[in-house]
């Protein structure tokens, strides 16, 4: 029998190399949190957790880019976004959807923090400065941001910009994702997973809001740490529908609520019209974004919020040879409704909520 050879490497055979990471420290002193912004994530969070607990009796609607790729583009959505704000601020909290993380079934382009300038390269320091100072951008206008959380490391770096935050449906079901979360300062929401499975999403709330979890992570310098975490009691489930179908309806909505209250939770929920819901065509969006203020205005007061991919132009175009070519204002990943039908819907859920109010 051959003898293994000793002399080869046992550790980082399939590393090519690493790369010094700028601390969270350094990026916070580069693009650091102005008291205009600060108040802005404040408003925002306080809004929302106010909702979730029935303190504030406004709707939460999740709205913009199913990812950010074009810094302009985004500032653009945000100033028009600001706009429509505060035409419905008092039945409605907005906040801007301004995700850089793309998880990926196979393979594909990861987002605007791994891959910024849409080469390949992974300048992850350049994709963390521009995704910092863009959301120092957008709260200084005022408008509130959600995002996903992918990489338990990412929060160190912008979650002092974020006033509400999602867990994927690939990643409810696990577990540094439920501790992750655990920690972090925002209401957060959990995406039921992509069969369907709305228990995934309820029993990553129970984790996610106990006070207890001690899991690995990294502090504001960059030194990696134990994490002690006291549990949110802000976090809510989201259903998103499944690759076969869509659980938006009351049916399931009703089902999901039941769900909730049998495990001692809020039966609070939101819906995404995206996703399965839409059975992933935008046109599909405003059906189950309708669907879903009848049923708040029929009496679902659990109903806290919904989600929407819009972009400031319709559908989606495929990934460039190189960022010159693209398409302005159109989605390079999930298709999007345009930004006329998101003011529509948004003005016509807004007029549907006062009349009800009223």
């Amino acid at each position: 029998m051959e003898k293994p050879n000793g002399n080869g490497p046992i550790e980082d055979s399939h590393v090519r190399a690493y790369h010094e990471l700028i601390s969270p420290l350094q990026l916070k002193a580069m693009y650091p949190l102005t008291d205009t912004a600060r108040e802005t994530v404040v408003l925002g969070r306080r809004a929302i957790k106010a909702i979730l607990k029935n303190g504030d009796k406004r709707r939460v609607i999740v709205v913009g880019p199913c990812s950010i790729h074009d810094m302009d583009v985004a500032k653009d959505y945000a100033e028009r976004l600001k706009g429509l704000q505060e035409r419905v601020d008092d039945s409605i909290v907005l906040v801007m959807r301004a995700y850089f993380e793309k998880p990926r079934t196979t393979v594909g382009w990861k987002g605007f923090i791994y891959d910024p300038y849409m080469d390949g390269k992974g300048d992850i320091n350049d994709g963390l400065k521009n995704a910092r100072q863009l959301l120092g951008h957008i709260a200084e206008l005022g408008v509130p941001t959600g995002t996903e959380f992918l990489d338990p490391f990412v929060p160190q770096y912008i979650g002092d910009h974020i006033s509400w935050a999602a867990i994927g449906a690939r990643t409810s079901e696990s577990p540094p994702h439920r501790q992750m979360a655990s920690g972090l300062s925002m209401p957060v929401g959990f995406k039921n997973n992509t069969q369907g499975d709305i228990s995934v999403a309820v029993n990553a709330l129970v984790s996610a809001r106990y006070d207890g979890h001690k899991f690995f992570g990294l502090s504001e310098k960059g030194v990696p740490s134990i994490v002690d975490a006291a549990g949110n009691p802000y976090v809510h489930i989201i259903l998103r529908g499944s690759n076969d179908e869509p659980n938006y309806d009351k049916e399931n909505v009703e089902k999901a609520q039941a769900m909730l209250r049998k495990a001692g939770l809020d039966d609070v929920l939101m819906i995404d019209c995206s996703h399965g819901n839409s059975d992933k065509n935008y046109r599909h969006q405003p059906v189950a974004f309708e669907n879903a203020v009848k049923q708040i205005v029929d009496g679902n007061t659990g109903i806290i919020g919904l989600m929407l991919e819009s972009n400031i132009n319709e559908g989606n175009q495929r990934m460039p040879k190189t960022p010159a070519e693209l398409k302005h204002g159109i989605s390079v990943t999930d298709a999007c409704i345009s930004w006329e039908t998101t003011e529509k819907l948004i003005m016509d859920a807004y007029r549907t909520l006062q009349k009800k109010a009223g």
